[in-house]
């Protein structure tokens, strides 16, 4: 497209660089800025333009552009306000999609602005801004349509203006109205109460009586008496007739006109495909109610013009309604633009940001401000879980028509041929909250898959949907899943007597994990509270080079560094070691340098992939009312909502692309609920947004009054409007009436449980509480200490090694050794060790310890004694523990230790010095060999972790 300094007004260099809206008017043909105080007040006899930028989550800025004409408006003004509207995106980069509102008329999109409405003025440019002295309030009478966005339109005062169909307000000198038309529904009457306390506040300066009147109540009621005395008396009221713009909608099929030379012409086609828009045209797509524009990339400015002058020129022929004109620029159509199409390939955008920097470079030299057309780097932060962490998990493996609870040790172990059942209760903000789910392995039966989502749907049934809900795949496991289990192995395989069946009906290999045999497993997450073990294929193509992997076969322990993984990688490779294999020494390679044995047990070199495995990233949040029955989904989407939005009597899908959130109003029908996993699976199928939704995207449903953190961080959430008693309609009635105050439902808190515990049962005080909050802000809630936990299950069974749990959350005890301290340690030990007997033993993931830790541990009790203070020992241990805890990066005690060469202390010395504390060689070197060895003074490595000490330890042999 061409664009040169004299097409650009200059109003509107700089436009479009921040999120919100920018007005202009149209005054004398020219574009003249709007006020941010007078956003919303519109004029009939004028003429607007408004820009709204919307900041993606990728960091690009999104436009889109309205122009509004008020009904008494010029042919001339209109005419400037379109034509400037083609400027304005031309200003923009040539990307923004263009809304032609005609008032009284106007797209939901262009309402969901200035929410709960518009009700534009008498008057015009001349008048808009001048003051005008206060006259006698005049009776209006309004009719509103819309559940989510009110159309308001002033009508005659007068009876025949009602119907049974619509909601009505009169607004009286002294008192507000609100008719509600019989046939209206619950919805449009809660909406309509929002322009009640608009109309209150801007025309009565909020002082004034609100009356609620009821279709059909007659003179029986007082309100009702009062409103129909307005009127000269009540009367039936007429049916609504069908209206011409619905006739005409019904009767107009598709048409695709193609613009160029001066005139219009029809393409002739069986069917509308893409393939027939041509990049160096424009075209126009008139749906009846709806006219689409097409601008082909490589049109010029005057082309662009002479295409919407044509649109304005059809819609305003004789015999036609008052018809959206939506132009949108080649790349960057709307779905309902590309749904009129039969086909439409689900491509990338088509302009390019070298196109855009081109367009971008040119505007600069022109001299205007064009830092809104550069798409700005998106910012990258960890995903966060937005769930409180410290709750107790119950898990199943769903066997046939059953479910089997699993031990507290095997919760984090799963396998693809399997299904499973988890039920998560953590603790809300005033009572306790439940998340159920269903985890699908990838080679699962159908036969289990479909028990293990009827098993939890009669659990969640059993506690009246209170629970939220969620059904997971293998595979695309949303991060709360991931951050609940922490550490997590999928297995190949499967253990259920289905899986087992049908391998063996289907005459298929058995592939079930084995401890003994060849495995190879991905390890990846994003740090110790979110990591996953993923065994795969035992061949050379499943390595990849940004990932570390873990190969065994029987005794045999290989990990292998891809020379694109980072050493946070390695970290988890480390603590996963601890859990596959956590008795068994391991060789490491890096990519590059195997050794022969490590490419024989994968069968020989071959090439393997470079890029990490992409998965569905979340992106900007939709939300849509559904309207489900006889089988068909039908959907409308709600443009810039907010939690109002959600009104009890419905059903909403919420897609963040990733995942998406089925929530399910009180007021629904039970029927309904029981379909909303359903509802929930026909929106990825129909994948309304055109956006590749992946049919294995998790599914969350969501009930009102128990909506989880990470649901409601897409809102500006209130809990207490979410707990309020009856309808849509009774609920904003109330607020109004009684000045903000409503029937809210109380909460009964059930009993409540201890987070700390992982076992199936009853969860025990002893167990420690889970590390992740909802804000990285929050204190951590710890119970017993996990470095006192870790202890104890070694003097319970001398043959476990300390598994592991991420620092800083376990802490090691290192007991001090030497010649003066022989007989304390021995009773102290003996202490706990027969204080500890009756201990249950903790669950593998809550006493991880990093593998390099393991070294020094003590793994026997000699000599143990009796002693009659067990309690107060066990408590001081356990306070000294949860000291060193908390003490996490402060250095430790300093110690007078005699110093001696590096070469006696190493582990590999050849003279080595015998009466040293072997658990802390390094405390024996000089300052100056400390330096050279590790790299750090004495007090600079003693406020590093105890994992991260001993991991530099041992790679300078002192450890």
């Amino acid at each position: 497209m061409s664009v040169s300094m004299r097409d650009l007004d200059p109003a509107f260099k700089g436009v479009g660089q921040k999120d919100g809206l920018e007005i202009w008017r149209i005054e004398n043909f020219n574009p003249v800025p709007i006020p941010q105080s007078s956003h919303g007040k519109f004029f009939t006899g004028d003429s607007y333009m408004i820009l709204k930028t919307t900041a993606s989550k990728s960091g690009a800025l999104r436009y889109d552009i309205h122009y509004w004409l008020g009904k008494e408006t010029s042919q001339d003004e209109a005419g400037a306000a379109a034509i400037k509207t083609v400027e304005l995106d031309a200003a923009l980069g040539g990307r923004a999609v263009q809304y032609r509102e005609v008032q009284g008329h106007e797209t939901e999109k262009f309402l969901s602005y200035f929410k709960p409405c518009i009700i534009p003025q008498e008057g015009g440019a001349a008048s808009g801004f001048k003051h005008v002295e206060a006259e006698k309030h005049k009776t209006r009478l309004f009719v509103c349509k819309g559940k989510h966005v009110v159309h308001v339109k002033e009508v005659p005062f007068a009876r025949s203006s009602l119907n049974h169909d619509d909601v009505f307000i009169l607004d009286t000198e002294s008192k507000i109205f609100q008719f509600n038309g019989s046939n209206s529904c619950i919805q449009e009457r809660a909406k309509a109460l929002e322009v009640v306390q608009f109309i209150k506040d801007t025309y009565h300066d909020g002082k004034c009586e609100i009356a609620s009147v009821e279709d059909g109540k007659l003179m029986s009621d007082s309100e009702s008496g009062e409103f129909w005395a307005c009127f000269g008396g009540f009367a039936p009221l007429p049916r609504r007739t069908v209206s011409d713009d619905d006739k005409f909608a019904d009767s107009h099929p598709p048409e695709l006109l193609c613009v160029g030379k001066g005139k219009t012409e029809p393409v002739e086609t069986d069917s509308l495909r893409k393939e027939l828009l041509e990049t160096n045209k424009c075209y126009i797509l008139d749906c009846g109610l709806e006219v689409y524009v097409w601008m082909g990339r490589n049109t010029s400015l005057d082309e662009r013009k002479s295409a919407s002058g044509a649109a304005d020129k059809l819609v305003s022929g004789t015999g036609r309604p008052k018809s959206h004109i939506v132009r949108v620029i080649e790349g960057f159509e709307t779905v309902m633009f590309k749904s009129k199409f039969d086909s439409w390939p689900r491509a990338s955008q088509v302009m390019s940001e070298d196109g855009r920097g081109k367009v971008a470079a040119l505007l600069k030299r022109q001299g205007l401000d064009v830092k809104g057309l550069l798409k700005s780097e998106p910012v990258k932060e960890e995903p966060q879980p937005y769930i409180d962490c410290t709750g107790h998990l119950q898990v199943w493996r769903v066997n046939s028509k059953e479910k089997i609870l699993l031990p507290a040790t095997d919760q984090s172990k799963l396998y693809s041929g399997d299904c499973y059942i988890f039920q998560y209760s953590y603790p809300g903000e005033d009572k306790e909250e439940h998340l159920i789910g269903t985890w699908v392995g990838k080679t699962s039966i159908e036969e289990e898959r479909a028990s293990a989502l009827s098993l939890a749907n009669k659990m969640v049934e059993s506690m009246k949907f209170l629970p939220c809900q969620v059904r997971i795949y293998e595979g695309s496991e949303p991060i709360q899943f991931h951050a609940i289990l922490q550490s997590c192995i999928v297995f190949k395989g499967g253990l259920s007597d289905g899986y087992k069946n049908y391998i063996a009906e289907k005459e298929i290999p058995d592939e079930t994990y084995s401890e003994d045999g060849l495995a190879l497993f991905r390890i990846q997450g994003f740090g110790p509270d979110n990591m996953q073990a993923i065994q795969v294929e035992p061949v050379a193509s499943s390595l990849n080079s940004t990932y570390c992997y873990i190969l065994h076969s029987d005794s045999t322990v290989f990990t292998w560094s891809g020379g694109l993984a980072t050493s946070d990688d390695q970290e988890l490779v480390d603590r996963m070691l601890d859990l596959i294999k956590p008795d068994l020494p391991c060789k490491s390679h890096k990519e590059g340098v195997e050794s022969e044995l490590f490419w024989d047990l994968l069968g020989g070199k071959s090439e393997h992939p470079s890029q990490k495995i992409e998965r569905d990233e979340e992106s900007d949040p939709h939300l849509f009312s559904c309207d489900f029955s006889k089988g068909t989904l039908k959907v409308k989407e709600i443009y810039n909502f907010s939690q109002d939005d959600l009104m009890t009597e419905d059903i909403c899908i919420l897609d963040c692309h990733s995942e998406i959130f089925v929530w399910v109003g009180q007021q629904v029908d039970p029927k309904s609920k029981i379909q909303a996993l359903t509802i929930g699976e026909k929106f990825l199928e129909r994948d309304f947004l055109l956006e590749n939704l992946s049919r294995e995207a998790p599914i969350y449903i969501v009930m009102e009054g128990s909506e989880p953190p990470f649901f409601t961080r897409f809102f500006k959430w209130e809990s207490a409007k979410s707990a309020m008693l009856g309808n849509s309609f009774q609920r904003k009635l109330a607020i109004l009436k009684n000045g903000g105050a409503a029937l809210v439902l109380k909460h009964k808190r059930r009993a409540s449980v201890s987070y700390g515990g992982r076992s199936g049962g009853v969860p025990d005080k002893s167990q420690r509480s889970r590390s992740m909050s909802v804000s990285p802000d929050r204190v951590r809630v710890r119970g017993r200490s996990p470095a006192f936990n870790a202890l104890a299950a070694n003097f319970e069974n001398t043959n476990t090694r300390n598994l592991s749990t991420p620092p800083p959350m376990v802490r090691k005890l290192y007991p001090k050794s030497g010649a003066q301290d022989t007989a304390k340690p021995a009773s102290k030990f003996s202490a706990i060790s027969h204080l500890t007997s009756s201990f249950e033993l903790p669950s593998a993931r809550e006493n991880l310890i990093p593998r390099s830790q393991k070294v020094g541990s003590v793994t026997t009790i000699s000599n143990p004694e009796t002693i009659d203070n067990e309690v107060s020992m066990s408590k001081r241990i356990e306070s000294l523990t949860i000291k060193e805890d908390v003490q996490e990066g402060e250095a430790e005690d300093d110690e007078s230790f005699p110093v001696h060469p590096y070469d006696r202390i190493n582990t590999d010395s050849t003279d080595p010095i015998t009466d040293i504390d072997v658990t802390k060689r390094e405390a024996y070197l000089s300052p100056a060999e400390f330096q050279e060895k590790l790299g750090m003074d004495k007090n600079e490595f003693y406020k590093l972790p105890k994992w991260k000490q001993n991991k530099l330890k041992m790679a300078v042999r002192l450890f």
